[in-house]
């Protein structure tokens, strides 16, 4: 997600001028188009520029998710037992512990007090409060249910961070196996292996060939490491710059959904996303062109991005949202099939929560199926490489130790 600085006017010729997070430049003029502005220009300030022009956008940009997570649903239980918005901040502002949360919060109870929405008190901070968060908000105020669509948010970041949580720290055990079994085939050739070797030059004496393979890895390794790690850095430099073009990041990311295992789980996460963002806003009033808009934008894979975004050119003609998705065949059968039967019952937010639901226990099980294969692999194949340098070296060892008859 970037930063990008927007002109544009409404049918009066009243001119605005505001700062979006989106992930490219045209998604900013569809919002805007959306909300019924004529774009004028639309632009990435550079960092200087935008701290200059409103100073507290960058001083939050670190806050938590899970402050963001507890702010929403304390005010939503405050709002709940019937305190005014005002009342509720200060309440909050009196005992949050983070100063700089604290500062944000008086931030927006201070243009609450001089008169602007609580929607447009927070989107002073996009982000800290991301368009899918203010929606909610603005569509909750104008419904009076202020407090359900808060609980609802406080809700969805929950599940949503949960989920990322458990994908986390499932990747933990194999990311440490790797690197501390990486390390520790380094250290063998770069410093155990020369003493072996410098010990056999010595005695001068034939040693078997595996270690004489061994011996001019470990050599090749030490004179030649800059080889290796340019043979690394340059082609990964060269796929990382193709992969910020928009074209490069396409290529990119529809080739992620055709691996085998990696692209299931993808495609699934996807599906989880898309379907709790479209159920929760769906739930919380937003009309759903506007839902479809959001949601493009919280997808991080850019092929079903673009899909979603054609999607929005369909319901717009009338034709629902099930039928398009079948069409573009970017989802699994059954989460298409769930959604259409959701449209024909009328019951089309409860059904893309259930997706939700349903997509995040596949998803899990495809996570714990993975891992559990991608971990004894990982273990057998590491074992393999320490044992067939100890068994190199101990061979040499013992041909040392050969009484010749």
């Amino acid at each position: 997600m970037a930063f990008f600085k927007y002109k544009a006017t409404d049918i009066t010729g009243t001119v605005i001028e505001g700062v979006m997070e989106a992930k490219e430049e045209r998604s900013v003029i569809t919002i805007l188009q959306n909300r019924g502005y004529i774009p004028i220009n639309v632009a990435s300030p550079t960092a200087e520029k935008m701290s200059r022009e409103n100073p507290l956008l960058f001083l939050f940009q670190r806050v938590p998710q899970q402050q963001v997570i507890n702010f929403t649903r304390e005010l939503s239980g405050l709002l709940k037992a019937g305190i005014p918005i005002d009342r509720s901040l200060k309440t909050l502002i009196s005992i949050e512990g983070k100063k700089r949360f604290k500062k944000l919060l008086e931030n927006i109870l201070g243009s609450i007090e001089k008169g602007s929405s609580v929607a447009n008190a927070l989107e002073v901070f996009p982000v800290v409060f991301p368009p899918f968060y203010i929606n909610l908000i603005r569509a909750g105020e104008a419904s009076a249910t202020l407090d359900a669509t808060l609980r609802r948010l406080s809700d969805f970041l929950s599940r949503s961070r949960e989920l990322r949580n458990y994908i986390i720290s499932a990747m933990i055990y194999p990311a440490i196996l790797t690197i501390f079994s990486g390390f520790s085939i380094i250290i063998l050739l770069t410093f155990v292996i020369p003493k072996f070797a410098a010990t056999f030059s010595e005695m001068g004496q034939a040693i078997p060939l595996s270690t004489m393979v061994l011996m001019r890895i470990s050599e090749t390794v030490r004179n030649y490491w800059w080889v290796f790690i340019l043979s690394l850095l340059g082609p990964y430099l060269l796929f990382y710059t193709y992969k910020r073009t928009s074209a490069g990041r396409l290529a990119w990311d529809q080739l992620k959904l055709k691996m085998p295992v990696i692209g299931t789980i993808i495609r699934n996460t996807e599906v989880v996303r898309f379907a709790r963002s479209m159920g929760t806003l769906l739930k919380g009033g937003v009309p759903v062109l506007k839902s479809i808009d959001i949601v493009s934008n919280t997808i991080t894979n850019r092929f079903i991005a673009k899909a979603i975004i054609r999607l929005y050119e369909s319901v717009r003609h009338g034709e629902g949202l099930g039928l398009p998705l079948k069409r573009e065949g970017i989802f699994p059968p059954m989460a298409v099939e769930m959604i259409i039967v959701g449209e024909e019952t009328g019951r089309l937010e409860e059904m893309l929560l259930e997706v939700a639901d349903t997509f995040e226990t596949h998803l899990k099980e495809n996570a714990k199926r993975f891992l559990s294969i991608m971990e004894p692999l990982l273990i057998i194949f590491m074992g393999m490489v320490v044992g067939f340098i100890v068994v190199s070296m101990l061979l040499a060892i013992f041909s040392v130790n050969e009484i010749p008859f």
